[in-house]
């Protein structure tokens, strides 16, 4: 595989993973197995070694305590906005106030508390690891992520490693892998219903400009909720109260769910299986397709209203419309397809993989960012408005929602009170006109503004949002001259310094983070390689003689010993001396399936040693 430079990233609720452009097309990057995708599950061994991916995935159900998923459900948010989820989140979640008042995040797992930021950017490390350690990527996000996590995902990126080029709206990535922007001018909608998220966005194309005119959606809307619905289901067959907060069966639980409702998506009916024997928990049930239509129907109405009010805010009704695209994993339900189908009257795209298709897009992206090889101008909007708290804790808005980005939005101010010589500016995100009903970003203050009477400075403040979805506000006392600027930093979250500190970490720690993976990589070998002397000893180890059955002996006793070590100097010495002396068996269980393919003659030749 090609090595690029720069990758395309979807950092996913389900599954992650990197793609970038070769010979002008965008691929995905597969590993030896030729798979893409890259579980979004992180696994911590009591030794400090971090699983991440398939593996990880894998050890769900025998060790969920240590293993988390969904992790992008967790970026940005507080602990009061995560209420709803709580029961069925098997960690501990818990939120810790700085010392400048920010509120912070974290998961607990072995006795250790991980950022969403962190965690996040294991699974982008691994990302980039298979794509061969570029330096540079484009990140999506969902469409409707606010500021604060639309930052926390740049965090991310940053303590990853990679200079994040761009912040993409997801639903814009998969327009531009369908080629869309190349066909001409037209009105696109994309429906985006993945593991975690729902967006819908409307976009507009037209002479190589690809303008997003509104975006609608919901952060708490999508298939780990399908999941959810059949896990109460069958909870409550089993007379099982979920909020007990059991690590086991709920990852039981949310295993089955998931393979149900997958399989659900080709079958009329399937069958919900928990089975725990070491604790007498022997479960199952049939659910029908309609079961589980029925189940999910409240759930794709809140999709379509999410349409419906993207269709409004960009002043248009469903017959304009000219195609659809369906992106995420969940559009794969029959029944999804089908509601999207009546509700914008017309078949969707779906000749792209689901799962892929944000990725290619982002690849596309992050080509036309480092090569200017194509002529096209990508315009996304701010999907919230932004805002300052006046007098009353009423928001006052300076930069209002499916504003194109980059948008700048400015107000003048002034002093309440004689001689004051400070004001401090609250920042809002949302659309609701009294600050309770906003989102809290941060507190930015402008000093040195000499003695005044009241109302007598005049303070121009500016909002900019640049192409990532960032905000930075400035402001200017016209009088004085006293000016500041600030990137804002939200009130709960990572700062810039604690991210620094963090990539400086990953720095430090590249080395032992390599050799501890690369430890599980060859323990992991190890074990494969004995078990397949043991069974190669069964079908042919009379054929050796004693000296070889010795040395092979002697050879998996010195390859068991050092897999117990830590020294991957040794372990990786011991498979190679194992293989040396595990030769012999494997030539004599070569010829053995050579000849049973070939003809009597030719096994004759073969034993005689002329073949």
């Amino acid at each position: 595989m090609t090595t690029p430079s720069v990758v395309g990233i979807d950092l996913g609720t389900t599954f992650s993973l990197a793609a970038f452009v070769e010979n002008g097309r965008p691929v995905v990057v597969r590993d030896a197995r030729g798979t893409a995708l890259v579980p979004s599950c992180i696994s911590f061994h009591d030794d400090g070694t971090v699983l991440v991916g398939s593996e990880a995935k894998a050890r769900a159900l025998t060790d969920p305590e240590h293993t988390i998923f969904s992790v992008k459900r967790l970026m940005g948010r507080t602990l009061a906005d995560l209420r709803k989820e709580l029961d069925l989140i098997p960690h501990q979640i818990v939120e810790r106030e700085t010392a400048d008042g920010r509120k912070v995040l974290r998961v607990v797992i072995a006795g250790h508390e991980y950022t969403p930021e962190e965690l996040s950017a294991l699974i982008l490390k691994e990302v980039r690891r298979r794509a061969g350690n570029p330096t540079k990527a484009v990140i999506t996000v969902p469409a409707y992520f606010d500021d604060t996590q639309r930052q926390a995902t740049r965090d991310a990126g940053r303590i990853a490693g990679l200079d994040v080029l761009r912040i993409v709206n997801e639903p814009t990535a998969a327009a531009l892998a369908y080629g869309l922007d190349t066909r001409g001018s037209g009105t696109v909608a994309v429906y985006d219903l993945g593991g975690g998220t729902f967006d819908c966005s409307i976009l507009a194309l037209s002479d190589g400009v690809f303008k997003v005119l509104a975006t609608n959606g919901d952060t708490y809307l999508g298939g780990d909720d399908f999941d959810r619905l059949l896990m109460q289901a069958a909870a409550k067959d089993m007379g099982v109260d979920l909020s007990a907060k059991d690590a086991e069966l709920l990852q039981h639980l949310r295993d089955a769910a998931e393979r149900t409702k997958i399989a659900l998506s080709a079958n009329d009916s399937a069958e919900l299986t928990v089975d725990i024997a070491a604790r007498g928990i022997a479960y199952a049930r049939t659910f029908t397709r309609t079961e589980f239509e029925a189940l999910i129907r409240p759930l794709i109405d809140r999709s379509l209203e999410r349409c419906k009010a993207a269709l409004r805010d960009a002043g248009l009704t469903v017959a304009k419309v000219d195609e659809v695209v369906l992106v995420g994993g969940s559009t794969r339900i029959p029944y999804v397809r089908r509601r999207v189908g009546e509700f914008f009257n017309t078949t969707p795209h779906t000749g792209l993989n689901p799962d892929e298709v944000v990725a290619l897009g982002a690849a596309v992206q992050a080509d036309i960012l480092t090569s200017g090889r194509r002529d096209m101008l990508l315009l996304d909007v701010v999907p919230l408005s932004l805002g300052v708290e006046t007098l009353g804790g009423v928001v006052d808005k300076l930069v209002h929602r499916n504003s194109t980005v980059p948008a700048r939005g400015m107000t003048r101010y002034t002093t309440a009170a004689d001689n004051q010589t400070a004001i401090i500016l609250n920042i809002y995100q949302g659309e609701r006109e009294l600050t309770k009903d906003c989102r809290f970003l941060g507190t930015f203050k402008l000093s040195s503004i000499p003695p005044m009477p009241a109302q007598f400075a005049q303070v121009d403040v500016t909002f900019l949002v640049d192409h990532d979805g960032i905000l930075t506000v400035s402001a200017k006392e016209l009088r004085s001259g006293a000016q500041a600027q600030v990137t804002v930093q939200p009130a709960h979250g990572l700062s810039s310094s604690e991210v620094d500190q963090l990539v400086n970490d990953s720095i430090e720690h590249a080395h032992a983070d390599f050799t501890a993976r690369r430890l599980i990589e060859l323990r992991n070998k190890a074990t494969g390689d004995l078990r397949a002397t043991d069974k190669g000893l069964a079908q042919a180890g009379d054929q050796l003689d004693a000296a070889q059955r010795d040395a092979i002996a002697l050879s998996a006793a010195a390859l068991t010993a050092a897999s117990a070590g830590t020294d991957v100097t040794a372990l990786q010495a011991a498979i190679s001396a194992h293989a040396a002396t595990t030769n012999p068996l494997a030539t004599l269980i070569m010829n053995e399936v050579v000849r049973q393919r070939l003809s009597g003659s030719d096994a004759e030749k073969l034993d005689a040693g002329k073949l």
